[in-house]
């Protein structure tokens, strides 16, 4: 069976792991794996501040909080999304708008934006579907323009670039995750990165339970003590044991998973030539990370019988999202503005393949034949 996902691995997580338990002592959040991890994401994608969390979901959660989010304001996302995009915000009271995507991406239609936007919106939360970048030009620009914040959820975002710029770099802040289906992997964690130096400080409160802890630890107090809102958003020295093995070998599963994309990309150009199904399209803007390869079949009705067909031969693909603004809490806490084009018509088409770190060429190729015979 060809596994839809297999965690990374590239040979020193357990020799990290080993050495935050019996080298450092440490195994609580903020120890030295903790700051690699931190030092890493700072210097390699050039941010002012970078800090793991326990996920993406209370990375996006803290971004809610420093937003000041307050019931009845408002954001804009696209509704083809996970749920934690607009659930951190909700859980602050907010009411989501939702906007159409763009069919090529996949991402919100930057076009649509301003249109949705009231004086009760505070925030913009673009969603850079499967690494490749949305129009950050257009959309910060809508943002300067009615003094937004923009919250980057680049979940899926890492190494991933908008013209040069590291996806999470561009907005307010960033949103990261190291789930175990992600490129690099902590089992379950996150990052936020934040652009502006007046929210660093809370950053490190909020995430510390609403503490001055890490400046005690710095020596700047000589005791904590509770200041402000906050939770337990620290991931333990494993989890960040485990995530900076994988970031000093970045480029190396960076590579490996781009040659991986490359292959699907060649080997199904032709069925894409002859208006069987739709590659994925990456813009000349964008340098995309290879996380996910999907194809658009002609309907919902093929997507399945082409699911069972290659389940069949013992490969496992996957759907993705169910539309936000469709589900039950969707209806509840958010509304559509304008029209439901693309979001709903092309989420029942997208067909996600078996792509990870480590899967072999020959099994490519098998993935690749299997789905031309599906067509034969």
């Amino acid at each position: 069976m060809i596994n839809f996902n297999v965690p990374p691995v590239v040979g020193k997580e357990e020799q990290y792991i080993s050495e935050a338990i019996r080298k450092n002592r440490k195994l609580s959040g903020d120890g030295p794996f903790t700051n690699k991890c931190n030092t890493w994401f700072q210097t390699e994608f050039n941010t002012p501040k970078a800090l793991i969390t326990t996920s993406c979901t209370h990375a996006l959660e803290m971004t809610a909080i420093l937003c000041n989010i307050q019931p009845g304001d408002e954001v804009i996302a696209p509704s083809y999304t996970f749920v934690s995009t607009v659930n951190a915000f909700v859980l602050r009271g907010a009411k989501i708008v939702f906007v159409d995507i763009r069919p090529d991406t996949m991402n919100i239609d930057e076009k649509l934006i301003e249109a949705a936007v009231t004086e009760k919106t505070r925030v913009i939360v673009p969603v850079h579907y499967a690494g490749v970048s949305c129009d950050m030009d257009k959309i910060m620009e809508i943002a300067r323009k009615y003094n937004l914040y923009v919250v980057e959820d680049a979940a899926q975002g890492v190494m991933s670039k908008y013209k040069g710029k590291a996806l999470g770099t561009i907005g307010d802040f960033g949103c990261y995750s190291f789930h175990e289906t992600k490129n690099y992997s902590m089992g379950e964690g996150g990052a936020i990165l934040i652009q502006n130096n007046d929210f660093i400080e809370r950053a490190e409160i909020i995430r510390e339970k609403g503490t001055d802890r890490s400046k005690f630890f710095r020596g700047q107090v000589d005791k904590y003590s509770w200041v402000d809102i906050g939770s337990s958003f620290l991931p333990s020295e494993l989890n960040a044991a485990y995530l900076y093995a994988q970031l000093e070998e970045a480029n190396l599963i960076n590579d490996d998973r781009l040659n991986s994309w490359n292959l699907y990309k060649e080997g199904l150009k032709t069925l894409a030539e002859q208006g069987l199904i739709e590659l994925p399209y990456i813009p000349e803007e964008c340098e995309h990370n290879a996380h996910m390869f999907y194809i658009k079949l002609k309907n919902l009705e093929e997507r399945s019988n082409l699911i069972n067909y290659l389940k069949n031969k013992e490969i496992l693909s996957v759907f993705h999202y169910v539309p936000l603004h469709s589900a039950k809490a969707g209806i509840d806490f958010g509304r559509f503005n304008g029209e439901d084009i693309y979001t709903t018509r092309e989420s029942e088409r997208l067909l996600r393949l078996p792509l990870y770190y480590g899967l072999s060429k020959s099994n490519i190729e098998y993935i690749i034949e299997t789905i031309i015979n599906f067509f034969i």
